[in-house]
């Protein structure tokens, strides 16, 4: 067989056949960078649709963000199936009863609209370029223009109309990309730890709270490399909508919990002995107590005792991290250990990730770095920052306090 498995030990009465995971580490990957990109637009939307000027430093910066993401999102998809080259029959056939056979028509539609947008974004600024250019610059930036040069007050209008179009149309089309994901658990009824009608809901709120959680870390990594001010009004702002999507996000993952032990369908007493053996540590531990609490409590710290300076970097970025990887273990949790509950409900299994392989940790790692790669190259074709730096001077008692990020 040409796809890779990987038979797993267990414990209690399981079938043969379940002794293999059909989806593996890159199925819990894929979700959690659709999650970034429909967060990252998120941030985008607040300024470009609701117009909060907060996140207007970092508005261009989440839209190019989400683009590069967007990219290398069927990536994970392509390295799991058998035969990636037979991916397009998706779209040329599509099978509607599967709802992953429609991500083809999702994915295709969002990049279209995050390239339309970017268009309309940077147009103004690469037309100024594509004047001062010479040679394949020249050439380049002309064609991103549609060697158009129009920059007159007409169409300045024109394109701020069109920008304002797409992010609305983009504000349900990146979280329907999301959704349309836990729909796909939600649905599934054969396994009881999947068959959640909350499912969509929570991962959305997790996508929103891992794209704001990725655009705090992004924003000062990219402040300190390029050695301007960190914007602290904008991370005061990003830090404040991440604690209260995360609050949120975590009520509702408790109230499914509540729900299935409430419900207490059969093969509720496996699900106990799950939770407080195998996933103890993953969900309680990780996803709940260090990925989530924890960066609730530090964020609450850092709002109401409106700290600010070097401080409100420094927590904002720890509780970022952190809740990075509580929503990766959140997909994790999902997707791996929906499968170590045995269809019998009577039997347990365990799953150890390959180093090595075509799913394997190292190549789900390569998938999840391969966009900031892509990212860097963008914003050097497309620096998203130019009147950013302008507003992005942080306020002088802040200043004071952080003269290391302002050097």
């Amino acid at each position: 067989m040409e796809h890779v498995l990987n038979i797993s030990p267990y414990i209690g009465y399981v079938f043969p056949n379940e002794t293999v995971f059909p989806w593996s580490v890159m199925i819990a990957v894929y979700p959690y960078m659709t999650g970034l990109v429909a967060g990252a637009f998120s941030v985008s939307s607040f300024y470009h649709v609701f117009g909060m000027q907060t996140y207007k430093p970092l508005a261009r910066f989440a839209l190019l963000t989400a683009l590069s993401f967007m990219i290398f999102v069927p990536l994970p998809l392509l390295l799991h199936l058998g035969h990636p080259e037979r991916a397009f029959n998706a779209m040329i056939t599509p099978h509607w009863t599967s709802a992953f056979a429609a991500f083809g028509y999702f994915a295709a539609f969002y990049v279209c609209l995050l390239v339309l947008e970017c268009f309309f974004v940077f147009r103004e600024d690469n037309v100024a370029r594509a004047k001062n250019a010479t040679g394949l610059g020249k050439l380049f930036y002309g064609a991103v223009t549609l060697w158009s040069d129009d920059v007159s007050q007409k169409a300045r209008i024109y394109d701020h109309k069109w920008l304002f179009v797409l992010a609305v149309i983009g504000v349900p089309a990146a979280h329907g990309l999301h959704g349309y994901v836990g729909f796909v658990f939600g649905s599934l009824k054969s396994r009881e730890w999947w068959g959640s009608d909350l499912m969509p809901v929570i991962f959305l709120f997790s996508a929103v709270v891992s794209g704001f959680a990725l655009l705090i870390v992004l924003h000062v990594v990219t402040s300190l490399w390029r050695k301007v001010p960190v914007n602290i009004p904008c991370v005061r702002g990003l830090a404040g909508s991440l604690w209260g999507f995360l609050m949120f996000g975590v009520l509702l993952e408790g109230v499914e919990y509540a729900n299935v032990i409430y419900k207490a369908r059969e093969g509720i007493e496996l699900i106990l002995v799950f939770v407080s053996g195998p996933l103890f540590v993953p969900y309680f531990v990780l996803q709940f107590g260090i990925g989530a609490f924890l960066p609730i409590g530090i964020l609450a710290f850092l709002i109401f005792g409106k700290v600010g300076g070097r401080t409100l970097v420094v927590g904002a970025v720890v509780s970022a991290l952190l809740v990075l990887m509580s929503v990766f273990m959140m997909r994790w949790n999902v997707v791996i250990g929906g499968q170590m509950i045995s269809k019998t409900l009577k039997g347990l299994l365990s799953y150890t990730p390959p180093l090595l392989g075509r799913e394997s940790l190292l190549a789900a790692i390569f998938v999840m770095l391969a966009p900031f790669g892509l990212l860097w190259v963008l914003t050097r074709l497309f620096p998203p920052w130019d009147d950013a730096d302008k507003q992005a001077m942080p306020r002088a008692a802040d200043n004071e306090k952080m003269p290391l990020l302002a050097e």
